[in-house]
């Protein structure tokens, strides 16, 4: 059996900061890089606090989603890179208002540095194509 691996590269996202891809495709599953709040014209963290940073990172994470075939309710694995644990409330918060029923499975951790002195990072796997969710509500 041959799988398919396709590379996932956007312009409408930031272009990731060392040797690795946006997101890699492995026939219909999505990997998603770690994503941080950058201002995709700048390169640069967006200014704030967490929550802005969070939001940013999120919008980026759903523009290579889409990039991808695939999209927020889609996503199976998020894991969550925190500088401080203490904002895990915080980046809860932001993270509900893109994921908000159905919410994929999650990690967080306080780990002790993120590139770029970033507040938070957040990769994702995903599904492309058609996903139907079925859960016992």
């Amino acid at each position: 059996m041959t799988l398919t691996k396709k590379i996932i590269s956007t312009n409408k996202a930031p272009k990731p900061i060392a040797p690795f891809n946006q997101a890699v495709v492995l026939d219909t599953t999505l990997y998603v890089s770690g994503v941080l709040g950058l201002d995709k014209d700048t390169m640069k963290l967006v200014e704030g606090d967490v929550t802005t940073e969070a939001r940013q990172a999120l919008c980026n994470l759903g523009i290579i989603l889409q990039a991808a075939n695939s999209a927020y309710d889609k996503v199976v694995k998020t894991t969550i890179f925190l500088s401080d644990i203490n904002d895990f409330a915080a980046v809860n918060d932001v993270y509900k208002e893109f994921f908000t029923r159905d919410f994929p499975a999650r990690s967080a951790f306080q780990v002790a540095k993120l590139p770029m002195n970033a507040r938070l990072e957040i990769e994702a796997i995903a599904g492309t194509g058609t996903v139907k969710t079925v859960c016992c509500h």
